[in-house]
């Protein structure tokens, strides 16, 4: 019973953000040509994949198949049916905002991908930079090549669309195709369709329930340093997210079994100081991006949230440079039922 029950939330939450998916007008010519792309399973190896199938707005642009079921369902499927990666798909909404990796002070900022090692060295866009992963990555879309993708590309309904974008010779240097194929991705990425401030708290915060309200307290007290309530990053409103890094003592997931300890930003790196580091993701959309953490560990926001205040009954996955006031908040179970109602008036579409 409490499986379809959370489900039934689950399906609520996802059909709240139906309206991501209506077509809209008034897109860029790059970021019509980027949903293209993003929507394109032709470029998978054997056309069953896209972009959008590990990042889909019916879960906030997480993976859909893993919050219809993320008790069981913890990482994204590669095109093949079989492979699996080693960590949860993040979220594509919001991205765009990260900027390059980089040491500030002595903190890691930016990047792209959970350890940040898209980090806008090749393109100075850590976004189109993740967008040329995917397509290549055997365990992913499997593509054999960068000229198998721009040929799919080029024999496309959209093809007229990339030369318009990107001029009469976009097809004649493979390299420089495939850049751009990374380009128009991030562009639509950034788009009001993917990244469209329009939750609760952006369109009706003087609707919050009290839950919601009380909620918000708390979370300015006690997690706002780490997801920053104050617009930064060129962004027109709250990114909920320093895009730091911080090992937060999650535990080994049973259902991703690696052969050590998944060390994180420390090999982006290259420093053992950085092990068990994450991206800390925005929370925009987080109700409706089930499963949490690197490696799905938590099958729901409270889960995530309760782990969050007491993390006491849990074995750290990589036992050092842990972030030190997470875990121990020391809040009440009604604290953190008002938590994740405040969390849940960051879902898109209202």
């Amino acid at each position: 019973m409490k499986k379809i029950v959370f489900a039934s939330a689950i399906l609520t939450l996802l059909c709240s953000a139906v309206s991501f998916a209506v077509p809209s007008t008034g897109l860029t010519p790059i970021e019509i040509l980027g949903r293209h792309l993003y929507k394109d399973k032709n470029l998978s190896y054997n056309g069953t994949q896209s972009c959008q199938v590990c990042h889909h707005p019916f879960a906030g642009f997480a993976d859909r198949r893993n919050a219809l079921n993320p008790e069981v369902s913890v990482v994204s499927l590669g095109a093949d049916g079989v492979s699996k990666g080693g960590r949860n798909a993040p979220t594509a909404a919001y991205a765009g905002f990260s900027p390059s990796l980089d040491l500030v002070g002595d903190q890691w900022v930016g990047g792209m991908f959970w350890d940040g090692r898209a980090d806008g060295s090749v393109l100075d866009d850590p976004l189109a930079e993740q967008a040329l992963g995917p397509p290549l990555n055997p365990l992913e879309m499997a593509m054999a090549s960068k000229d198998a993708v721009i040929a799919v590309i080029q024999a496309s309904t959209y093809a007229n669309l990339f030369l318009t974008v990107f001029g009469p010779g976009a097809f004649d240097d493979v390299e420089v195709a495939y850049n751009n194929f990374g380009r128009a991705i991030a562009a639509y990425e950034r788009s009001y369709e993917v990244t469209s401030f329009t939750s609760k708290y952006d369109k009706a915060k003087s609707r919050f329930t009290a839950a919601e309200n009380r909620g918000m307290a708390l979370f300015e007290l006690n997690c706002a340093d780490c997801h920053s309530s104050a617009a930064a990053f060129g962004a027109p409103a709250p990114l909920f997210t320093n895009y730091q890094y911080a090992n937060i003592g999650a535990p080994a997931n049973p259902l991703v079994p690696l052969p050590e300890p998944d060390p994180g930003l420390g090999a982006t790196v290259s420093d053992s100081n950085q092990d068990g580091k994450f991206k800390v993701p925005t929370l925009r959309n987080i109700a409706a991006s089930p499963p949490y953490a690197h490696n799905g560990y938590f099958a729901s926001l409270r889960d995530m949230v309760a782990f969050i205040n007491d993390s006491s009954a849990y074995i750290p996955e990589l036992d050092r440079n842990i972030v030190g006031d997470v875990g121990n908040l020391g809040l009440s179970d009604s604290d953190v039922d008002d938590l994740v109602a405040f969390l849940q008036t960051l879902t898109d579409g209202y």
